[in-house]
């Protein structure tokens, strides 16, 4: 089954709710919550208390994204405000290990992300314990970006690796997803989509956007 979830990143802002409630309306499995700290990478978006307030906005599943680089300090910050799957990345100076078990202990589905200069091997010593696998495909810290073609060879080592483990492991795959890119993903492997610009730009057809990506 193709996962969708639209990256509230690109959405407005100043109608984060709405934008929300038509997400779920669209039949969306999850909603993508990129987290920025301003030091992880260039930029800062927001933190729990915003996407708390539009918990009960949105009924499926907030996929939080922490591109931050201490995760480890604030997991429980962010499963109160509502997450239910925490992805961190891979690079961060937190312990891996640590963070992993602290999601765990909060109740939380837990995934793991590579940049693209981070090799799949990274995943070995973790990725049995894991739900999701998340994959950039674009530098990450900015939306819009061109998606980058050369980590489809990652993604289809690890859906390898995923396999030989017998586990029900999520791979998500973040920027630059469209219905051209989207088709090449799934191809390679994924069966979670975030995108982010590709939906939001399509006001009032979220759900024919979201069923080309299917």
């Amino acid at each position: 089954m193709i996962k969708i979830s639209p990256s509230i990143l690109s959405a407005d802002f100043a109608n984060l709710g709405q934008e929300a409630r038509d997400m779920d309306a669209a039949g969306v499995e999850m909603l993508h919550i990129d987290v920025m700290d301003g030091h992880f990478v260039p930029n800062i978006s927001y933190g729990a208390p915003v996407y708390k307030m539009i918990r009960k906005d949105f009924s499926r599943i907030f996929d939080v994204h922490l591109m931050i680089s201490e995760p480890l300090k604030y997991v429980e910050d962010f499963a109160n405000a509502g997450a239910d799957m925490i992805t961190f990345h891979v690079e961060c100076d937190s312990d891996i290990q640590a963070t992993i078990d602290k999601i765990k202990a909060c109740g939380k589905q837990v995934g793991l992300v590579l940049k693209p200069k981070t090799p799949a091997s990274a995943l070995k010593p973790y990725l049995d314990q894991l739900d999701m696998v998340l994959v950039m495909t674009v530098e990450p810290g900015f939306g819009g970006q061109s998606f980058m073609y050369d980590m489809m060879p990652k993604v289809k080592e690890i859906r390898e690796m995923i396999t030989a483990t017998g586990k029900d492991i999520d791979l998500e795959v973040d920027g630059g997803v469209n219905a051209e890119t989207a088709k090449i993903c799934v191809e390679n492997g994924a069966n979670v989509l975030v995108a982010g610009s590709y939906l939001f730009k399509q006001k009032g057809k979220y759900a024919e956007a979201v069923a080309t990506l299917r």
